[in-house]
């Protein structure tokens, strides 16, 4: 390849990766003394699942995020997988299979909170093989609430029980907190002002045993290099 074609196609992958920057929020880190390719992954603003929300709310479309996280799995060129959190929750299902198709990467994973990652962002939080948190990062616990009408019959209960025995189960199987531990944090009455649940900030996520580690950007990167060499050692 002549040095005028060499340089195009450098100018179109990188115009590629600011359209999927700003379209997207994602972008492949590469330039690094590791030499080791990590996609970075943005779940920000509310999680948009069947229904789309207005144009000036900020969202994460899940049908965007579960084709790219199956690319990323077949892809031989990636070695793992930065997920930067501020989410607010939103659609409950749809928040669920991204964090389910995420705990199921076969790459290295590693999760950063940021703003906060509230309601159904701590599924996705805890998805990962290892989580950080910034000291003034939040996380919202708390029961599944549902928008608009809602039948007071007894099997509408039953399904709102069994979401969140879904979720809880989820959780508790991706980090060290207990079920009943927080089952105790989502029926909290002494938080929220006429609601319920628990608000945890930077290291109180961590004492709970929901995030690993309180820490930044730095960290984060640097705990994924450490996975992605030891995830490539031989295996004997």
């Amino acid at each position: 390849m002549s040095d005028p074609e060499k340089k195009k196609e450098e100018l179109e992958v990188q115009a590629s990766e600011n359209e999927n920057i700003k379209n997207n929020g994602e972008v492949t880190l590469s330039e690094n003394n590791h030499h080791h390719r990590i996609y970075l992954l943005s779940v920000i603003g509310e999680i948009e699942g069947h229904e789309c929300l207005s144009s000036n709310t900020k969202t994460t479309k899940y049908e965007h995020v579960l084709p790219k996280l199956a690319e990323i799995e077949d892809a031989d060129n990636i070695d793992g997988v930065m997920l930067l959190l501020n989410t607010v929750g939103g659609d409950v299902e749809s928040g669920l299979a991204i964090a389910e198709m995420v705990a199921s990467l076969s790459k290295p994973t590693v999760s950063l909170v940021l703003g906060g990652s509230h309601s159904i962002g701590v599924p996705l939080a805890v998805s990962t093989d290892y989580s950080f948190i910034v000291p003034t990062g939040t996380m919202v616990v708390h029961p599944v609430r549902m928008n608009g009408m809602v039948i007071g019959a007894p099997p509408t209960y039953e399904y709102f029980k069994q979401m969140q025995n879904r979720i809880i189960g989820f959780i508790a199987s991706h980090c060290k907190a207990k079920e009943d531990r927080l089952e105790k944090l989502m029926m909290n009455t002494t938080m929220l002002t006429k609601d319920l649940g628990t608000i945890l900030v930077g290291k109180e996520a961590v004492e709970e045993g929901i995030i690993s580690e309180v820490g930044g950007m730095k960290e984060a990167l640097g705990k994924l290099h450490a996975l992605i060499n030891s995830n490539s050692k031989p295996q004997g």
